[in-house]
């Protein structure tokens, strides 16, 4: 009776603790972030998105194609980001091992000394051990599932910062490889102003002996001809630094940088950004603040089981004998085994365990606010970025019609002061103002094309 009563017993007690864990671990639960209005003056239900297509579709220059294949592949940034999955999933490996008994093996030897007092007829012995010990934990609260939920979570964490860095490759090996273009560009329209003041500077003289412009006019059109002339070095050494820049990305010593032409490149005629929502499927940063919060979500589940007592069962078997002879031939009489349970419930432990409760809840607020915050700086990047495109349309439209009375002014200012109705300074005025407009229209094709890379990178391109 007696006996039944302490079954019944046991398997009351074990019910009550399996209903209190399913209240101890929470569900895990993806969080909420509003997204309504992200994009800013960008409504749509569309789901098409840039995100979607992959470089070689997203940009068609074909030796860019190439530079950012070989950064994939070569990026050392890359690499090392690769070494950290491989250190997140040994880390996995280990939690997901802890369900696991532990088994150790031991061997030894005790020289003791003995009081005759005890008896034992003599006062010095040898004992000799052999066995192995053995050790589990039941998870009854679902911590270490708890730890095991939390080591996935980092390892796809690390995996997502990964992708995070993939997609920044290629976009800065994209934005580079613009910049040396335009800087091309830049120079090209220098070296021809150049050679156009030459030609400046030649009328000048022929109309100094034809006493009709000054040696003051002569002058000073030579040294707005140096003034431009000047600014040459400065663009071959941007030149050389972005290449070299450019160099680094896709894994090589700084060198020169094969390249087509600025105003051969073609850009997506629509720029489709798909919905808000997408960017957490779509955005490898998101994904990585996604995977925070829920690594903190599951440390806290560990934090609080850890309050609840652990069941553990441990077992030792082996032998242990004063002769050394009784291992060589095996004796049943220095056979020992033993088997236990014990349920260790924290009392005191100075406030550890509930100080680590706290942090732990502390922090899986954190990682839900940043995950927030990721969003919105997700939306401010596309709303930034695709405004920045709509500028750079609306300056490329006005710069032409800026450029075509620029160079009829100079035409006709020309034209005048050969024949004696122009003064040297609005030779030199009209000069200037078009070069500043063709440079500035190269700015503004690189504003273009940037944006629209910027664009790409914050809705998440550039990694499938």
């Amino acid at each position: 009776m007696k006996q039944g009563f302490k079954y019944f017993t046991g398997i009351i007690v074990l019910i009550i603790m399996v209903l209190v864990s399913c209240k101890i671990v929470h569900p895990y639960e993806q969080p909420t972030a509003a997204t309504a209005g992200l994009y800013r003056d960008q409504a749509t239900t569309d789901t098409t998105t840039l995100a979607s297509l992959p470089y070689t579709e997203m940009f068609s220059d074909t030796i860019l194609q190439g530079l950012i294949r070989e950064g994939i592949a070569q990026n050392l940034d890359l690499k090392v980001a690769y070494t950290r999955i491989q250190q997140s999933q040994a880390y996995y490996e280990q939690n997901r091992a802890a369900f696991q008994p532990t088994l150790n093996a031991n061997v030894g030897v005790t020289r003791l000394r003995l009081s005759e007092a005890q008896g034992f007829g003599r006062t010095n012995t040898t004992q000799y051990q052999l066995g192995v010990s053995s050790s589990w934990e039941a998870d009854i609260w679902g911590r270490l599932k708890s730890s095991r939920k939390a080591g996935l979570a980092t390892l796809l964490q690390t995996e997502a910062a990964v992708r995070a860095i993939q997609t920044n490759i290629v976009s800065d090996i994209a934005n580079n490889y613009y910049t040396l273009l335009a800087l091309d560009q830049q120079l090209a329209i220098t070296e021809q102003t150049v050679s156009n003041w030459d030609t400046t500077v030649t009328t000048m003289r022929a109309l100094k002996e034809a006493a009709i412009v000054t040696e003051a006019a002569v002058e000073q059109s030579n040294a707005q001809r140096y003034a431009v002339e000047v600014t040459i070095p400065d663009l071959k050494q941007s030149i050389r630094e972005t290449e070299n820049a450019l160099s680094v990305l896709i894994g090589r010593p700084p060198a020169a940088i094969k390249r087509s032409q600025l105003y051969g490149q073609q850009t997506i005629a629509l720029l489709q950004t798909g919905i808000p929502a997408q960017l957490l499927a779509n955005r490898p940063d998101v994904q990585q603040a996604e995977y925070a919060y829920r690594n903190a979500f599951e440390l806290t589940n560990v934090a609080r089981a850890a309050l609840y007592p652990s069941l553990s069962i441990t077992g030792s078997a082996g032998i242990t004998s004063l002769t050394l002879a009784n291992f060589i031939v095996f004796d049943p009489g220095a056979l020992v085994a033993s088997l236990g349970a014990g349920l260790t419930q924290p009392i005191f432990n100075r406030r550890l365990n509930r100080t680590n409760l706290i942090v732990a809840q502390a922090q899986q607020q954190a990682s839900l606010f940043n995950f927030r915050n990721t969003m919105l700086i997700a939306g401010q990047e596309v709303s930034d970025a695709l405004s920045l495109h709509s500028t750079a349309l609306e300056k490329m439209t006005v710069r032409t019609n800026q450029l075509t009375a620029l160079q009829r002014s100079v035409e006709y200012t020309q034209e005048l002061l050969k024949n004696g109705f122009a003064n040297y300074t609005e030779v030199i005025t009209a000069r200037q103002s078009l070069l500043a407009a063709e440079l500035g229209r190269v700015d503004d094709q690189l504003q273009q094309l940037q944006a629209t890379v910027n664009l790409y990178r914050s809705l998440g391109g550039g990694w499938k």
